[in-house]
Formats: C-alpha cells, structure tokens, sequence
C-alpha cells in the first residue's frame, strides 16, 4: 500500500502477547535487518496477471521464503510503501509485509503468511471513507470506504500460527495487502467512475520507483 496522500534480537520476529504479535517493539532494527539482507525488486502494475488472481498459500516454510520476506522489505522502502503483497513483486504465494503507522502514530512492523480476514460482527464496522492508494496504481489516490478495525490471521515465516490486529489506518493496511493476495486492487472495489478516474491519475504520473512494464 502506498502511503497516505497527505530485549529482543534484530533478527526475531515480534513476539506473541496474549492473541496477538507484538509488532510495535524494535522496529527499525528489524526492518533495516530484512530490508539489508533483501534485495529490492521492481513493482508490478494494474494489468499484470499476477495482480488479478488468487495467490498460491505457501506450504514450504524455508530459506526461500525468509529470503522473500527480506526482498519484499527491501522493495517496500524502495518504493516508499506502507504494505507490500508478494505478488506486486511478481510472485504467485500469499504473502504480505507492513511497515505502517496507525492512527496513533504507533509503528507496526511484520509480516503474514498466507492471512484470512476475520469477518467482523456488525458492531464493530464502523467505517472509515479515507484516501487509499497502491503502488500497483502509482501516483492515484481514491476515497474508499473500509471498516476502521481489521484482524487478520495467519502464519509467520517459520509456520507458526499468528494474529495480527490493526485500527485505522493499519487496520486498512491490513485489509488492503489481504486483498492482493486474493487478486484484487483496491481500485477493484471503487465505482465505476472513480476506477476510472484512479487509472486516469496513473497514466497522468510518473512513478519514483522502478516498476514492472505491462508489454
């Protein structure tokens, strides 16, 4: 996701409190640790396929794997983004990252391997009409309405069940980089209109970040 318009080791991943990961301690020392030892790869865009289907779950939680959680991290602070998907670096599996504040100005870091949503009862959909952007649709921002609280489960990168809760504008991080994986932007759920008017945006921008020609 693109930004708003507007003792523990560096190497551990954030701990467990209660249902919970704790993903607000250390952060920058376990960011830069992902992102140093990751390579930066380029973004893909609106209409590459691999944007527009449902990601594979991963099944081998190995070297591969950690190696493309440090690449995506890396990515993420190339382009500048909040969250990353691992198919806007063009890989078919369910993964994402975040690097992201919440409404409070608190930082989160981590990552969610193969995440589901959790289907929130009524009470707790209030939602929130922000602007939203992506770095599949550089340069474009559009209002879109999501509820301000998500949690989302999943695994780690070594296969271990986690839960991860977000508010505001982590909780749209959140529901934002799940969508990826299950193949839709969120100028997927705009209007007719307003889709149109974020591609328009798009092709009127130049992105600051390397990105993925659709040939």
């Amino acid at each position: 996701m693109a930004q708003q318009d507007t003792e523990q080791s560096v190497n551990e991943e954030p701990k467990e409190s209660g249902e919970f990961v704790v993903d607000t301690e250390d952060c920058e020392e376990r960011e830069r640790a992902h992102r140093e030892r990751g390579t930066s790869r380029p973004i893909t865009v609106v209409g590459n396929p691999v944007l527009h289907k449902e990601c594979k779950d991963v099944t081998a939680f190995d070297d591969e794997l950690a190696k493309l959680v440090d690449d995506m991290f890396a990515s993420q602070r190339t382009a500048e983004g909040v969250g990353l998907a691992a198919n806007q670096i063009g890989v078919d599996l369910k993964v994402f990252v975040y690097d992201c504040m919440d409404d409070e100005g608190v930082r989160h870091v981590g990552h969610v391997v193969n995440p589901v949503l959790d289907d929130l009862p009524a009470d707790r959909r209030i939602l929130d009409d922000s602007n939203e952007g992506c770095l599949s649709v550089p340069t474009a921002y559009a209002s879109l309405a999501r509820p301000d609280y998500a949690v989302v489960r999943g695994q780690d990168m070594h296969g271990n069940p986690i839960a991860v809760e977000g508010t505001g504008y982590f909780a749209r991080c959140l529901q934002h980089e799940t969508d990826h994986l299950y193949g839709y932007l969120y100028i997927d759920r705009l209007s007719k209109r307003d889709r149109k008017d974020a591609l328009r945006q798009m092709s009127e921008g130049t992105p600051r970040y390397p990105v993925v020609a659709n040939d």
